[in-house]
């Protein structure tokens, strides 16, 4: 596997997951460890966009005439709001979140998309450009979950070739007592 600078690239470099049954242990479960981070980063990524999306939706429907409360009434409900359902995402779990720095020159379309100040200057924003942050975050939120499709499927791969190991006694629970 080719050495890429982005853990993401990694991941979805087809290389990342063949020949799984020829790795060390230790190199699975790190590569499984890559995965379980960039989950969490993309979901701490989609949280972020989808509280920026509620905002402007409100915004929107306020200045339709929908909604008459103003964004600052409405914020506590806006930030409380949570997501409906339970998640089916094995691999969320309580772990220490690093959070991405998200200031620099080579910002990705995500970080520029979530750093964008559109927030302090709601009010000052034509309608137009409102929906055109809007498509842009939205946009943003299907490529964020785009790669975590693909970290999952990674994830997969990794955790049954871990589990065939187990299953057939070529590698042991005891062995992660061990490692730690």
């Amino acid at each position: 596997m080719t050495h890429q600078r982005r853990r993401i690239d990694r991941v979805t470099d087809p290389a990342f997951t063949t020949d799984l049954e020829a790795l060390p242990l230790d190199d699975l479960r790190s590569r499984r460890a890559v995965c379980d981070d960039l989950d969490t980063e993309l979901s701490y990524y989609r949280r972020m966009i989808h509280g920026r999306l509620d905002l402007l939706n409100f915004e929107l429907r306020r200045r339709s005439g929908e909604e008459t409360r103003t964004l600052i009434e409405a914020l506590p409900e806006i930030l409380a709001d949570a997501p409906s359902g339970k998640t089916s995402n094995p691999l969320d779990r309580e772990r220490s979140l690093d959070l991405p720095e998200l200031s620099g020159a080579s910002r990705r379309s995500v970080d520029h998309a979530l750093t964008g100040g559109f927030l302090a200057n709601l009010s000052s924003i034509s309608t137009d450009d409102l929906q055109d942050i809007r498509d842009d975050l939205s946009e943003a939120e299907r490529a964020v979950s785009k790669q975590r499709r693909a970290v999952y499927d990674a994830h997969d791969l990794i955790t049954g070739e871990l589990t065939r190991r187990y299953r057939e006694g070529t590698a042991s629970a005891d062995e992660l007592l061990s490692s730690s």
